[in-house]
């Protein structure tokens, strides 16, 4: 940024003053963006969920999936959770063929959040390639791998949350 003022400093025409505008706001934005995450972070921190603790899982990531499951006790069983989540499988066999296909119901806002932990952890923790792995080697496509995946990380999200809902519990 710093070096496209320099070049532009000198300039007068209005292409450059709309470009240190644009630079200027920019460095707004960025400077918005920081504080807010910042005030993201410390909420969920102030919430004593251990989500972060999870490979995948970043201070944005908990805090939607804390904002949109709420309370995690209404859901009666991981497999409830799953169908909020848009991970729950959906048969579409057809004769001797056995598949699954992808679940478009749910709350989509949660299945991205499990989306991108899944991917997260696809690509640097180890039992999480290993699974992936697996799974292909099965002759699943990597999507369908990396589905079956976000299906195992609801249900670790779900007890994640019921444990930390547990300990709130006897803390109070």
């Amino acid at each position: 940024m710093k070096r496209v003022l320099v070049l532009i400093g000198s300039e007068s025409s209005i292409r450059a003053n709309l470009m240190r505008r644009r630079v200027a706001e920019v460095q707004r934005i960025d400077k918005e963006i920081l504080r807010i995450s910042k005030v993201i972070q410390s909420k969920v921190s102030e919430s004593a969920t251990t989500l972060p603790e999870l490979p995948g899982v970043g201070a944005l990531t908990a805090a939607r999936i804390i904002g949109e499951v709420g309370d995690i006790r209404k859901f009666k069983s991981k497999a409830a959770f799953g169908h909020i989540t848009g991970t729950a499988p959906i048969p579409a066999s057809s004769g001797t063929v056995v598949r699954y296909r992808l679940n478009r119901a749910g709350n989509r806002r949660l299945n991205h959040a499990l989306h991108y932990m899944a991917l997260t952890q696809a690509r640097i923790h180890p039992p999480a390639k290993e699974y992936v792995e697996r799974k292909v080697s099965e002759g699943k496509s990597k999507r369908e791998a990396i589905r079956c995946l976000k299906r195992q990380l609801a249900n670790v999200v779900y007890r994640q949350m019921m444990a930390d809902a547990q300990r709130a519990q006897l803390a109070t």
